[in-house]
């Protein structure tokens, strides 16, 4: 076969053949992760491809595609530091053959990852969220509709001038004791386990100020699954105008909730009319205010929780689903119980993958970061769900860390199968042995929030790090400029 370049029946188009053929030739050369076995079937080469006029469009040591793949995998090993990416890259070089493998400075690495496009990390989340409503079979959904929880989180990141300026950290601690603070609000589908939306904001904003941004990503006749935080009369009202039903828990702070009154729908279930309030909240401006209709019609339902281990017994749901047999108290308490899949997912990411503290000094680079947490995420979550489709099983209860087990043990078992036949036998295993990650059953297990090791006794950073002095070897104690010296320390 002839090169394209130099073949005669297009000379026209000669040109762009050979540079669309050595782009291929880069990016191949460039594959070197072992996760790309595992997820070239989600995130395909075509969103990877490097561009003729744009970053990493040279042969370089830090390809698009290397980058992107060691990114990927420095994230999905929880507390890896930028040098255990690069070692990891260099290691796969002569397996793969690789002609350009790269040097064991980290410099080069942190650069090329700083310049990756996020518009082509966002083009990459939509596709596997896409495709996995695409995959999910009816049985996962709740009565024929599809349930998105919403919940917040805040994170922390290195406390630098960029971040400070971006993200501040809390007014009531001094500078240099705190660190920046992210707020994180996500739409979690109750079907595929998956974070599909997400916006962030400032520890100054309030969670329902970022929630209209996310609901024009939700279609209608969705349903969205809400704590209390989230039952309050505006929200509600913008639910409705975007026909999208509403499960939310009662706010009973706010707003008092009577069952004598209203009409009687069932034991502790009435249909009941709100009326707008008479004080703006903070998070709303004055024509939002005032374009809010006067009243809606809602439906109340008190509802028990048996699961032993659950802080509350009854709680109280509010609720734009208002007829009483298609949507019974029984299945919206079902419903709002299958709401902790949220913190799970949540648990996952802070814990699981540490996400709860960033590691990047920009807050360019803390985007990049978190998007390459919710990618790692909700790559594992389509592993699962695949699995699921494959062999059986309940998506619910397939473990997150063995997921990711799983995924470095057996992506470095496809990179080093020499056979097609060999690689399709190690993914067929690898299905299987995941739909058997299920995590075991503990009805009457408690999960205290209480740490059973004790910290280290140091004493507490009250002021900047600049201006602190300690006691050499006594850790009960400390000198700030704000308490006496003690005798003898200069």
């Amino acid at each position: 076969m002839h090169c394209p370049k130099a073949t005669p029946d297009f000379p026209a188009w000669s040109g762009d053949f050979a540079d669309h053929s050595r782009r291929l030739r880069r990016c191949a050369q460039a594959s070197l992760h072992q996760f790309e076995c595992l997820c070239r079937d989600w995130i395909p080469h075509a969103r990877l491809v490097q561009e003729l006029d744009e970053d990493h469009s040279r042969t370089r040591h830090w390809p698009l595609l290397r980058t992107f793949w060691t990114f990927l995998w420095q994230v999905s090993q929880a507390g890896a530091s930028c040098r255990d990416a690069v070692c990891a890259a260099i290691a796969l070089g002569p397996l793969k053959g690789a002609q350009l493998v790269p040097s064991e400075k980290t410099g080069p690495y942190c650069v090329a990852r700083a310049k990756l496009p996020l518009e082509r990390l966002e083009l990459i989340h939509r596709d596997i969220v896409r495709d996995a409503e695409d995959q999910v079979p009816r049985r996962n959904l709740w009565l024929g509709r599809r349930v998105h929880a919403v919940d917040g989180t805040c994170l922390d990141m290195p406390d630098t001038a960029a971040n400070q300026k971006a993200y501040p950290q809390q007014n009531v601690q001094k500078p240099g004791c705190g660190f920046p603070i992210l707020r994180l609000l996500a739409f979690f589908s109750l079907a595929t386990g998956m974070i599909t939306h997400w916006a962030t904001g400032t520890w100054y904003q309030h969670e329902l100020s970022l929630l209209p941004g996310l609901l024009p990503w939700l279609s209608a006749g969705d349903v969205l699954l809400g704590d209390r935080g989230f039952g309050n009369y505006p929200v509600l009202v913008q639910c409705v105008q975007r026909k999208i039903d509403a499960v939310f828990r009662a706010n009973t702070a706010s707003r008092r909730v009577d069952f004598r009154k209203g009409r009687h729908l069932g034991h502790h279930d009435r249909l009941v009319t709100w009326r707008k309030g008479k004080v703006r909240p903070v998070y709303l401006t004055d024509e939002e205010w005032q374009a809010l209709p006067d009243e809606l019609p809602l439906r109340l339902v008190k509802v028990s929780v048996h699961d032993p281990g659950m802080r509350t017994r009854s709680v109280t749901l509010v609720t734009t689903l208002l007829d009483p047999l298609k949507y019974p108290p029984r299945e919206l308490a079902k419903l709002y119980l299958r709401r902790w899949l949220m913190e799970l997912s949540f648990r996952h990411l802070k814990t699981t993958l540490q996400m709860d503290h960033l590691s990047c000094r920009t807050p360019e680079m803390v985007e990049r970061e978190l998007r390459m947490h919710l990618l790692v995420h909700n790559l594992a979550r389509r592993m699962a769900l695949e699995a699921v489709g494959r062999h059986g099983g309940d998506l619910e209860r397939i473990s997150f860390a063995g997921t990711l087990a799983l995924m470095h043990a057996y992506g470095e078992a496809l990179l080093r199968a020499r056979s097609r036949s060999k690689r399709q036998d190690l993914l067929d295993e690898f299905y299987r042995r995941l739909a058997a990650q299920q995590v075991p059953l503990r009805p009457g297990r408690r999960e205290p929030r209480a740490v059973k090791r004790r910290p280290k006794p140091y004493p507490l950073l009250t002021c900047h790090r600049h201006s602190y002095r300690e006691i050499p070897h006594r850790n009960r104690y400390r000198a700030t400029p704000s308490t006496p010296k003690s005798k003898g320390l200069k």
